[in-house]
């Protein structure tokens, strides 16, 4: 896109209009298609299109166009601009696309694992994200930890190599340099590494000198379960204590048994006390309901002689009348 003309297709218009250079050179100046150029020069396309000029704007020179036009095989070539525009710092903090952001978690702790002298400020530059993100990621405390795999964030492409590479020398350059004079860390030297006595303690199984064991020490039975209910020996005197409380203990609960054994049975006759009173009490009620249904059967009969009774007196008094 670079290479691109500014506004393509009113070039493509410009070119068609006023010069005698070929679709395919025009097409391939403009990165159209010839078949599109074609529709341009019919008339079938970019119909509401002014076109531009080329060499007005720059883009293009007239030697170029009349080189091109001698040549039909050659291709114009894109004036290059004669003023460099340097490139607008961005503020705020790095957009991410929407589809990479669930990618953040994973670059920030690779950053925290391979690079930790990187600040906080340093990894929102790159990454675009934020310090409580970042926090939670160093502390473990993030709530997708367990999955987090650390990964590069260049190839995740949310950075290019070359800000990351930049963060990370000036994260050098601002990191305490160590003391001079002071002991500096290195590795063994080869020559110490390889001898013979560095050998042999490397690979020895044991030693020469014998291992002095502790001697163990020795632990009295009473002593050890004293406290976890073994019997103990006692005088005469504790025995005979020891016996009489036990005597007087199954006395108490013998006694106290002979009580809840009467309470017991007193409890059980009051209960068949309490049933057969129950009984006598519904049997009289039943005797009081059979007497009373046997006085509604006598009443019913004596009203029944009496209504005989009065329909003969009145069917013997007609029968007179007659």
């Amino acid at each position: 896109m670079a290479n691109t003309p500014l506004m393509p297709k009113a070039t493509a218009v410009w070119l068609v209009d006023n010069t005698a250079l070929s679709f395919t050179q025009i097409a391939a100046f403009c990165k159209l298609h010839p078949l599109e150029v074609k529709a341009i020069a019919d008339g079938e396309a970019a119909q509401g299109i002014k076109g531009l000029d080329p060499i007005l704007t720059g883009q293009l020179t007239r030697e170029e166009v009349e080189k091109a036009q001698g040549d039909p095989n050659y291709q114009l070539k894109l004036q290059g601009s004669k003023v460099v525009v340097p490139e607008s710092k961005r503020k705020g903090p790095r957009y991410t696309p929407v589809s990479r952001r669930q990618d953040r978690p994973n670059a920030i702790l690779w950053l925290v694992r391979n690079h930790p002298e990187l600040k906080d400020a340093q990894i929102m530059r790159l990454v675009g994200t934020t310090k409580p993100t970042i926090a939670a990621i160093r502390d473990r405390t993030h709530w997708n930890s367990s999955n987090l795999i650390p990964s590069d964030p260049v190839t995740l492409s949310l950075c290019s190599q070359l800000e990351l590479d930049m963060e990370v020398e000036k994260a050098a350059k601002n990191a305490p340099q160590p003391v001079a004079g002071g002991p500096v860390e290195t590795l063994m030297p080869v020559e110490e590494s390889t001898s013979d006595d560095a050998l042999a303690a490397a690979f020895s199984f044991g030693t020469s000198k014998p291992i002095k064991r502790e001697e163990e020490e020795v632990f009295d039975a009473e002593a050890v379960f004293a406290n976890l209910g073994m019997p103990k020996k006692v005088s005469g005197e504790e025995a005979v204590e020891v016996e009489a409380d036990a005597a007087g203990e199954e006395v108490e609960a013998g006694v106290e048994a002979k009580a809840e054994a009467e309470a017991e049975v007193v409890a059980g006759e009051e209960a068949e006390a309490g049933v057969e009173a129950e009984a006598e009490a519904e049997a009289e009620v039943v005797a009081a309901e059979e007497a009373d249904a046997e006085a509604e059967t006598d009443a019913e009969a004596e009203a029944g002689a009496e209504a005989e009774a009065v329909d003969e007196t009145e069917t013997d008094e007609a029968a007179k009348e007659k």
